[in-house]
């Protein structure tokens, strides 16, 4: 490949130019934020983001040759490696000396540590213009939820396999430099200077019986790091010539992922009560593997796992008051930036309500690429919420008109929701319209929705303009 022959990079840009997803993220920034200074916000830009650098996660058995791959890797990709090596010897990290401290005293070094100390190498500027490999890490599923919950998702997992018999005979071969930790192999990785191989000690942990109980424990969590990777991860027979594994490695780390979906969807649903919202929501998620969100549910969830932000919304829930809108964008976030909304896509019913809360959501960077309103008349949202029914023996929900209680008996005891009186019902309506021009307004480029007609129509409406979208209201 010839040399690129072009402009020389302003003063403090990167030498190469980015691809041309980095340049469409770019540009969605600039019509998002509209900055005042829209140069300076790609300089800027440039120098703190690069969505075309590699992220990729080398994992296996030990012994399973995950070093050399991810080294070799880094001088092919020009990627920066890290390690628990690097982390722990190399890097001036804030949290390096608490994280030594376990591995002297013989402790396991916690994942949350592990977790924030790869955050913090990671968010360093070398990491974001180059790309990094990921050596070992994560090693199982609470790493890898805590790192995709910190914003790291790499783009490629390799995961490297043999048999354990051949882990274990390779693993005796391995040998450490005592002054600079790291590690040499004497049949695969002979150091050339005969004064590092003459200080080359063999380590305490590479009997047999510690390489068993290692492979026993990389057995019983790997399934778990598979589950929240599998969409992205390629396994590689490590038991073949060393040339053979870094060819397939490099093949399958260097191809972009494609998607059935014509795009990652990110659907937003609004509507007055009662027009099938959650219905429809329901069925989109269904049928393309999107990631259902409902708000209120959301708000129920946190509370009831006593996270955090869960335990700043329990006095609301206590005193009967609305949440405040800043706690709802951050537990909306911090759920959309999880690994399965951002493979799968996401569909949201519920919120915004306003315009306000629809700038909200926009500083989090949660923007929808299909916005739709469903339409409904006065006298049919009436129709639908007035008339459910709640058995009280057994939580069933019944409507009067289309759900009616299949016995006399079951009738005679049913009970209606507060909510569902007729009184509640107009106030939640007036709210909703007093809102919804300007909300309209704020996402003009939605979709309307007939919502006053049978599901299944609403539906095929919805996926016609998610698949192939159809003219605009004008």
């Amino acid at each position: 490949m010839g040399a690129r022959v072009g402009v020389p990079a302003p003063a403090g840009l990167p030498p190469s130019l980015p691809g041309p997803m980095y340049f469409q993220n770019m540009l969605e920034g600039l019509l998002i934020h509209k900055p005042e200074e829209p140069i300076q916000y790609m300089i800027n830009h440039l120098k703190q983001n690069n969505d075309d650098a590699p992220r990729i996660c080398i994992l296996g058995p030990p012994a399973s040759g995950k070093t050399t791959v991810a080294m070799w890797l880094c001088k092919h990709l020009d990627a920066i490696r890290i390690s628990q090596e690097t982390l722990l010897f190399k890097e001036i990290l804030m949290l390096t000396k608490e994280a030594k401290a376990y591995k002297e005293r013989k402790q396991k070094i916690p994942n949350a540590l592990w977790a924030n100390l790869i955050q913090e190498r990671l968010s360093n500027v070398d990491c974001i213009k180059q790309g990094w490999i990921l050596e070992g890490f994560p090693e199982n599923q609470e790493q890898a939820w805590m790192l995709q919950s910190s914003g790291i998702i790499p783009t490629h997992v390799v995961v490297l396999y043999a048999p354990d018999t051949v882990l274990i005979e390779r693993n005796s071969g391995k040998r450490l430099d005592p002054f600079t930790e790291e590690v040499y192999h004497t049949t695969f990785d002979w150091p050339s200077d005969p004064l590092v191989q003459q200080r080359l000690v063999k380590p305490e942990d590479i009997s047999e019986q510690e390489t068993s109980k290692k492979l026993l424990e990389y057995h019983r969590n790997f399934p778990g790091v598979f589950q929240t990777y599998q969409k992205f991860l390629k396994s590689i027979n490590a038991d073949q010539p060393c040339m053979d594994v870094l060819s397939q490695v490099l093949t399958y780390v260097q191809t972009r992922h494609r998607s059935a979906a014509p795009f990652t969807p990110r659907i937003l649903f609004c509507g007055p009560p009662g027009s099938g919202k959650s219905l429809q929501a329901a069925l989109i998620a269904q049928k393309y593997g999107v990631v259902n969100i409902c708000c209120g549910q959301l708000l129920k969830e946190a509370v009831a796992d006593k996270t955090k932000l869960g335990e700043l919304v329990k006095p609301y829930f206590d005193n009967g008051c609305p949440v405040p809108d800043n706690l709802v964008v951050k537990i909306l976030a911090e759920r959309l930036n999880t690994l399965d909304c951002v493979t799968n896509g996401w569909v949201l019913c519920d919120f915004p309500r306003d315009v306000e809360q629809g700038e909200q959501l926009q500083r989090a960077r949660i923007i929808p690429n299909r916005v739709f309103f469903f339409n409904l008349p006065y006298e049919s949202i009436m129709e639908r919420l007035s008339q459910w029914r709640i058995d009280p023996a057994t939580g069933e929900r019944y409507h009067t008109t289309f759900r009616p209680a299949p016995a006399l008996e079951i009738q005679a005891r049913l009970k209606q929701n507060p909510k569902h009186k007729e009184e509640n019902i107009e106030m939640r309506l007036e709210t909703y319209y007093r809102n919804a021009k300007e909300l309209e307004e704020f996402y003009e480029d939605a979709f309307y929705v007939n919502a006053d007609q049978d599901p299944r129509a609403v539906f095929e409406f919805i996926e016609s303009c998610i698949i192939k979208p159809l003219p605009r209201k004008s």
